[in-house]
């Protein structure tokens, strides 16, 4: 087997010519080096992609010989599904954005983070959806949902996704929109790289010159009052209002303290009245709110983006944002486990809850807070691993009393099978369906959790087990 697998790589490498890496290479190194420290087997080779024809190439390598598959974007996962112990596809090199201000779209290749579409937008006065940190690869926040500080105005960041090249896992390159391959079109939004491999993304884009918006630090001792003030500013805000609000550890003594992020995307003129009361929460540490491009809002967190450390995640949806949401919140960052925690929340909102359940495989459309519980650490001790993943898991059990079924398909883990299925809610077997039609075999098992039904669990082997 391993001579077949030799042999199979090496004829990849003849088609990719110096685009093959194997560890102790350099472009080996940077590629598996990716936001949350890898732990386990590491790929036995890379395919560094260039086109959706090597990614094509690579895809029919790793069938011929059985090898398991994954592909790294922005590689911006806590999980590490962009690795594997087989064959990884690379598509760092594949970041061409072009934009478009007559039509308001982008044309977006599918390793593209944030950063390298808002580089471009910015200029023009136009802004995409993304996340709230530039380091994010675009399509694995956009297939996976995308909640960002333009939500309430401009929807998810799938909802703005127009159509999208696709290898699929039987070597065929498609094209996904509202006239051609309209189911898988409907599946890749929400159901993440479960389908294929997005190697071309067409964008909607949005008239935006600035926001106005800024991190403002507030002390944990006065975490109930900020955070209780702050709700109750958002929940009677205009959609052209986001706040994203949290508790974090800080350098250099990893004490926590409180940050409140306010976005305002409206008219100009009146976004400084508008954010005005999120100055005066409480007693104001540091930080400030400027009118500045969208592009500079999403730096806000580039401090806390460190590559390399072992790193849990917990999710769960709320409601909203209420005393007893803040109280688990404060609790939990009371307890000292780790030099780098975080527990914060992103709004959805607005223009995002009055698109259809049914018109993506998005599961949640009602109004409601997400929370990212975060552990992170440089100790790779068993029992340090397991303190930490204790704190994050008991810090989203503390909100198990108020919380939504499901969680944010994009920050699960694999192997619950039930929770996932919660949730997609109602749109979780036709996903299941989607799964069997356009990836029968389960090539792409290492991308975001789907639902799995008793009738799909000998077939797709469980996906994400």
């Amino acid at each position: 087997m391993t001579d077949r697998i030799e042999s199979t790589l090496r004829r990849l490498g003849e088609r990719m010519p110096e685009r093959i890496s194997r560890p102790g290479d350099r472009s080996y190194d940077a590629a598996t080096a990716i936001w949350a420290q890898p732990v386990g087997r590491m790929p036995r080779a890379v395919a560094h992609c260039r086109t959706a024809e090597d990614v094509q190439s690579a895809i029919r390598a790793a069938r011929d010989c059985d090898l398991p598959l994954s592909v790294r974007g922005g590689g911006h996962d806590w999980a590490g599904r962009a690795l594997c112990d087989g064959l990884v596809i690379d598509l760092g090199g594949m970041k061409s954005v072009s934009a478009n201000w007559e039509n308001g779209a982008a044309r977006i290749a599918g390793g593209a983070r944030a950063s390298d579409v808002v580089r471009e937008t910015d200029p023009l006065g136009l802004a995409p959806v993304t996340g709230a940190v530039g380091a994010v690869g675009m399509a694995g926040l956009t297939l996976g949902g995308g909640y960002g500080p333009l939500i309430g105005r401009f929807d998810l960041a799938v909802d703005n996704l127009l159509a999208a090249e696709v290898v699929l896992a039987d070597g065929r390159i498609v094209t996904a929109g509202p006239d051609s391959e309209t189911e898988l079109f409907w599946a890749l939004r929400g159901g993440g790289g479960n389908f294929g491999v997005v190697t071309l993304m067409y964008y909607r884009l949005h008239a935006l010159p600035s926001v106005r918006s800024g991190m403002l630090i507030y002390p944990f001792t006065e975490a109930g009052a900020v955070l209780g003030h702050c709700a109750e500013i958002a929940s009677s805000a205009p959609e052209e209002l986001t706040v994203q609000v949290g508790i974090v550890t800080a350098p250099p003594n990893g004490e926590p303290v409180v940050f409140v992020v306010p976005t305002w995307c409206g008219e100009p003129t009146e976004g400084e009245a508008r954010v005005e009361p999120f100055l005066r929460l409480g007693t104001l540490l540091n930080g400030g709110v400027d009118r500045i491009s969208y592009g500079a809002s999403l730096s806000a967190f580039d401090a806390f983006v460190v590559n390399g450390r072992r790193t849990f995640m917990e999710t769960c949806w709320l409601p909203s944002l209420d005393s007893a949401g803040v109280d688990a919140m404060i609790r939990a960052m009371a307890t000292v486990v780790s030099p780098v925690r975080a527990i914060f929340t992103h709004e959805f909102k607005g223009a995002a809850t009055g698109v259809p359940l049914e018109t993506t495989a998005f599961g949640l459309r009602r109004g409601h807070v997400l929370v990212e519980i975060l552990a992170a650490h440089a100790d790779r001790s068993d029992e340090r691993e397991k303190q930490h993943r204790q704190w994050a898991l008991a810090a989203r059990h503390a909100f198990d009393a108020i919380a939504l079924p499901g969680g944010y398909p994009n920050l699960l883990a694999g192997g619950d099978a039930n929770r996932t299925a919660k949730s997609y809610g109602r749109n979780a077997e036709r996903l299941v369906r989607a799964k069997r039609r356009y990836d029968p075999d389960n090539v792409f098992w290492s991308a975001i959790p789907l639902p799995v039904t008793r009738h799909d669990r000998s077939r797709l082997d469980q996906v994400n087990a």
